[in-house]
């Protein structure tokens, strides 16, 4: 269903096949799914999900905050590995063609990005 991802990569470690879509069981939005991987395709670079979906104990372990969009359901949370200042730009661009700009950290090493409507809009740095 997805051109550049496999649902696995959204499972949290400690909960199999809760990267699947709420609609099949598991635990991401189908839609915020569909968006990253238009995403993926205008950036032209692999995302490699280091995080998405977090279950309240893994979260916790992880050192998420209490109330992290990871840990929600539906998921509309992901974080993306960059290594180099050319990937992120094409990375950034990207999420924001597609409309997952409204919530974004940005660190050396990777970019969150959620659609957490019941958060206010920001972009922050790590």
């Amino acid at each position: 269903m997805l051109k550049y991802f496999d649902f696995e990569e959204f499972d949290s470690p400690d909960l199999k096949g809760s990267g699947l879509p709420v609609e099949d069981g598991g635990k991401m939005s189908l839609d915020f799914l569909h968006k990253l991987d238009e995403a993926r395709a205008i950036a032209g670079v692999p995302f490699k999900i280091t995080s998405a979906y977090r279950t309240e104990k893994h979260n916790l372990t992880v050192g998420g905050r209490v109330g992290s969009s990871h840990a929600k359901t539906p998921c509309k949370a992901v974080d993306i590995f960059c290594k180099t200042s050319g990937d992120r730009t094409k990375i950034i661009n990207a999420l924001v063609k597609v409309g997952l700009s409204r919530r974004m950290g940005i660190a050396k090493n990777f970019i969150h990005t959620d659609d957490d409507k019941d958060k206010p809009a920001a972009i922050w740095l790590y």
